[in-house]
């Protein structure tokens, strides 16, 4: 059952009109860092993902103290490709009513999808093979020889359209060069339509679940994606997943620490760009390196934003103690987000584009730092967590999760040292 019956953005009941007006054009959430699935901006403050019945249930059963530390839950959209007038291939969103789905000719026959942010065209170099791919990547528009024109978002949106993302590792399957989404979204949102295209005949709908976009208030928003605990696989997996999994746990930080970096951007205000690390960087880290890859993400390229400790290891604190209570969940293969801005207020009020050059060039330009930073951290992917009572399932686990917890416990004490040895 939808959770509202009346029309609010990003929500749809089961008496929204078929006339609660055309579909929603979506577009790749540029900071997404880590995740197979690809995120997609809804509106400014809703994201969605591919719906996994699992996860839309587990929203839907959070207890209310967690809801602080995970993302709002807004329901349910459907989605499918369209093409548009100017030729772009597009997925579009339009609204899910249970037990009434919408008919394939009528979306046909509606009006043209409406748009909520302008075109921006930007150069990448490819292979051939790449641009061929890209055609099909969604919200694309025609290739042509080493150009491709792609919808991008305006300054409505928390961050500028000109700030460049450019990755640190070799291996994201994509350019290194500079580009205007994080280039692992890009590689998601890639894999996600080319799968979506094979299984379509005709126009097939898909269920994607709406959430509500955290880093929206941010206008520079560094982002920091942990997998946590000491266990990956859920209790459904096979034999063979749970051993590949556990195979990563062991391989990684995840075994030793119970949490390893599954991708991160990092805003430098030295150069003006984000700096950007994917999953496979954070496979390959030691315990030492898993330590310096936390004090890069806290570093904006000119010193390090020791304002944030504080309120960081508070909420991860507060954090603990709402893991702790949780008897008989386990949380599985979710993810962590820490989430702070890349400028701070003072320096985002004056400076609303980059420069190539420093942007901090004489004492006097240094800003006062805000003695209350604002920072984030959430719970997400919820596709392999369970508790006792959870649609049927056969384990029951005594306690609350353990391997989160020791997850928590080195990140706030690995945290703490960071911060001591930099008074």
């Amino acid at each position: 059952m939808c959770v509202c019956q009346t029309m609010e953005v990003g929500k749809y009941g089961k008496n929204t009109s078929q006339a609660a007006g055309r579909g929603v054009l979506l577009e790749p959430f540029i900071h997404q860092v880590g995740g197979h699935s690809s995120m997609m901006l809804y509106d400014i403050h809703t994201v969605c993902k591919p719906l996994i019945s699992r996860e839309q249930r587990f929203y839907e059963s959070l207890p209310p103290e967690m809801k602080e530390f995970t993302p709002e839950y807004k329901g349910v959209v459907s989605v499918c490709f369209e093409g548009d007038s100017d030729g772009y291939i597009n997925l579009v969103a339009y609204p899910y009513m249970e037990n009434e789905a919408l008919e394939q000719d009528e979306i046909s026959e509606r009006q043209q999808p409406r748009r909520k942010h302008s075109r921006r065209s930007f150069h990448r170099s490819s292979s051939s093979t790449e641009h061929k791919d890209d055609k099909f990547l969604g919200v694309t528009g025609e290739c042509t020889e080493g150009t491709q024109e792609m919808k991008s978002f305006n300054l409505e949106l928390q961050m500028q359209s000109d700030v460049p993302f450019q990755m640190l590792d070799g291996n994201s399957g994509l350019s290194s060069e500079k580009i205007s989404h994080n280039p692992w979204s890009l590689r998601c949102h890639k894999e996600q339509l080319k799968l979506m295209r094979s299984e379509s005949k005709e126009r097939k709908l898909y269920k994607f679940l709406l959430l509500e976009n955290v880093v929206q208030h941010f206008k520079f928003p560094c982002v920091l994606d942990l997998k946590m605990g000491t266990r990956q696989h859920g209790d459904d997996a096979s034999e063979e997943k749970a051993a590949r999994q556990t195979k990563k746990c062991e391989q990684s930080t995840s075994a030793a620490l119970g949490v390893r970096v599954c991708g991160m951007q990092v805003f430098q205000m030295d150069s003006g760009i984000y700096l950007c690390r994917n999953k496979y960087y954070g496979r390959g880290l030691s315990i030492e390196g898993f330590r310096q890859a936390l004090y890069q993400y806290l570093h904006n390229g000119v010193n390090l934003r020791r304002d944030l400790f504080r309120p960081v290891l508070s909420k991860l604190r507060n954090l603990v103690a709402v893991v702790e209570r949780q008897a008989s969940y386990r949380f599985y293969s979710s993810s962590l987000l820490i989430i702070y801005d890349g400028m701070d207020h003072a320096r985002a009020e004056s400076h609303t584009k980059h420069s190539d050059t420093a942007l901090m060039d004489s004492p006097q330009d240094k800003p006062t730092p805000d003695p209350n930073p604002e920072v984030d951290v959430r719970m997400i992917d919820f596709a392999h967590s369970t508790f006792k009572g959870f649609r049927d399932d056969p384990t029951v686990h005594d306690g609350p999760d353990m391997g989160y917890i020791f997850g928590l416990g080195n990140l706030i004490n690995i945290l703490e040292e960071i911060n001591m040895e930099n008074q």
